[in-house]
């Protein structure tokens, strides 16, 4: 496979963790344990291809609305992710960065997420982006306050707004828009994730859910975007 055909960077919408375990006749924190070591596939897979940058949707501004109780077990399921992972990133050369409502999640978990965004910061071979307490419509409103201040501020007028402006404003105005999306458990629906940032990234469903997505199935998913021929609205 060329480097031409290889994405660039790849968005996860990691779905199906609940009804894994539904499934199996287990609790849903079982599944998300499960769809956690998932993660590691991901990881191994882009370093396999050379993929520069992956963001996987962790946990959305909606999943607040969850009883209380899966809520809790999340967050505690996050930071002993963190906690393990941080040590997996240093040994494969790693970076983590997070987008999304980071306030909003426990004093404990910022902390992990800190430290481990410290630790990686100069590490090399891959990004995974976790978006965390994210929603799509929360990112691109707060990105119009921010431009709309500048603006009561006289450091940005109405006519230098452009399609970049706005991009600049983003959580992910580091990041390379993802050329590919794969979402997991047969579902195809966007779910509040990276509306801007997916406008022209190619889509692949698998019908697994997502504890059962592992390396070769990413591999299928990177070999079936290689066969497309991406246009941009061209011919």
């Amino acid at each position: 496979m060329s480097d031409s055909a290889i994405p660039r960077h790849v968005a996860i919408i990691m779905d199906g963790n609940g009804r894994w375990a539904q499934a199996r006749g287990l609790p849903r924190k079982a599944g998300h344990r499960a769809g956690a070591e998932s993660v590691r596939e991901a990881v191994d897979a882009c370093l396999d291809l050379g993929i520069p940058f992956i963001t996987l949707y962790a946990f959305s501004s909606e999943n607040w609305s969850r009883p209380e109780k899966e809520v809790a077990a999340l967050m505690k399921l996050l930071e002993q992710f963190l906690k393990t992972k941080g040590k997996e990133f240093m040994q494969k050369n790693v970076r983590l960065r997070t987008i999304g409502q980071i306030e909003r999640l426990p004093a404990s978990c910022r902390a992990q997420i800190a430290q481990v965004e410290q630790d990686t910061a100069q590490n090399t071979a891959l990004t995974v982006i976790l978006a965390l307490s994210y929603g799509s419509r929360e990112e691109i409103t707060a990105s119009t306050r921010r431009i709309a201040e500048k603006i009561s501020t006289g450091e940005l007028s109405p006519e230098e707004i452009s399609k970049e402006t706005l991009a600049q404003h983003l959580d992910t105005a580091e990041f390379p828009d993802p050329d590919l999306l794969i979402r997991t458990s047969g579902e195809f629906r966007l779910s509040n994730f990276l509306l801007w940032q997916l406008s022209y990234a190619e889509f692949f469903v698998s019908e697994k859910n997502w504890p059962d997505f592992n390396k070769g199935d990413f591999h299928e998913a990177v070999a079936d975007y290689s066969r497309r021929h991406r246009r941009f609205g061209g011919l």
